[in-house]
């Protein structure tokens, strides 16, 4: 049955019981099975695997979307150009249509929670969700489907005050953009100050485009972007082109001005040139740049993630299923993965989505074969 047909069933007959219990259960519940944080791409798809798997989880999302400013997102199958606002918007009602949570907010705080005192004998046996003797309200709950949960391990605080607890976490907060301190660059980040060809070069094909040499891979930059304009201009803003780099622009018509930027010119809301020492402007419809890009942990740096350094930037070390060093911490989308786009980090929240339904299956087996070994 598909997803529309599922819906429009919904909304003639009404939910079924099941799962309208489960839907109430969710509105406040006191040890959820994951909390996600971050409600971009990659959050809101790990929050989609995960509802659908019939757990308890709820998405806290401070807004802070990278690409917020970007007129659509592109190279995206089936939602080609599609505003950011608007993706993020359906995929917050699909979370939301299986049973999850979504929430605004800022997380301030994480807490790890010791979870020693926590033997397997002591399951809570009941359905109604109730605490196992002596682990405390709520610690070990009852699922969807009656199999014993395990203790909550992490509890986050948000700015409002609020606390939630969860057996376990998804962090998907992105990364923020270190952005070269020239004036203009900031306040047209996103628009037609650029970063990626793949993102945003259909739309500046044919035009006159400068590429700051700012980063590591810049030059490349440069070239990638003249297979979209025959007028690209490379500024070395301050690092020098090797001999070998230098030919191969020469030979590519990639026009080399070895100068320092002073500011972009904006005229009409929209970049007209590029300003460099002695006052000239070079023509340019759009700038391309290279930002430091340093994963979004805040609080989350106190859980002693492994944060690897790169040329690029700093990213979360995970495996592929987005599992970090720390026990029951997945991470998913740009903390991890600095080049990912957005179908990119969509897929790496999918992933780490499923893989964390895994995980919880296997402790509540584990737990489910302790008890009925201790009844025998």
């Amino acid at each position: 049955m598909s997803g529309t047909q599922r819906d429009g069933q919904d909304a003639a007959a009404g939910a079924s019981p099941a799962r309208a219990a489960f839907g109430e259960a969710l509105a406040d519940p006191v040890v959820r099975d994951v909390v996600v944080v971050g409600g971009g791409a990659a959050g809101l798809n790990a929050a989609l695997m995960l509802a659908r798997s019939r757990r308890s989880v709820t998405v806290i999302d401070a807004g802070q979307q990278r690409n917020g400013a970007a007129d659509g997102v592109h190279g995206l199958l089936g939602l080609e150009g599609i505003p950011p606002g608007e993706l993020l918007a359906r995929g917050r009602r699909e979370v939301v249509s299986y049973g999850g949570e979504v929430r605004d907010g800022e997380v301030t705080a994480v807490e790890a929670l010791d979870v020693s005192s926590d033997p397997d004998a002591d399951v809570a046996d009941t359905a109604s969700g109730t605490a196992a003797p002596g682990t405390g309200p709520a610690d070990v709950t009852v699922g969807a489907t009656g199999l014993a949960a395990g203790p909550a391990r992490f509890a986050v605080t948000l700015a409002d005050g609020s606390r939630l607890r969860a057996r376990r976490l998804v962090i998907a907060t992105g990364l923020v953009d270190e952005l070269p301190d020239v004036p203009g660059v900031r306040e047209r980040w996103g628009r037609d100050v650029l970063h990626c060809p793949y993102c945003h070069g259909w739309e500046v094909r044919d035009r006159a485009i400068v590429v700051f040499a700012n980063g590591p891979v810049l030059t490349h930059q440069a070239m990638l972007f003249r297979q979209l304009s025959d007028r690209v201009t490379l500024l070395t803003f301050d690092h020098e082109v090797g001999a070998d780099d230098a030919a191969t622009l020469a030979a590519t018509g990639i026009t080399v001005v070895d100068d320092a930027v002073e500011a972009i010119e904006v005229a009409d809301d929209r970049v007209v040139g590029v300003r460099i020492a002695g006052g000239a402007v070079i023509d340019a419809d759009a700038v391309v740049v290279a930002s430091r890009l340093i994963a979004r942990l805040g609080p989350f740096g106190e859980l002693g993630l492994t944060v690897a350094h790169h040329p690029m930037g700093e990213y979360v070390e995970a495996d592929e299923t987005g599992r970090t060093s720390v026990e029951g911490v997945w991470v998913a989308g740009n903390v991890t993965d600095l080049a990912a786009q957005v179908g990119a980090a969509a897929a790496s929240g999918a992933l780490a989505g499923a893989h964390v339904n895994a995980d919880l299956v296997m402790e509540e087996a584990k737990r489910a074969t302790a008890r009925a070994s201790a009844i025998a």
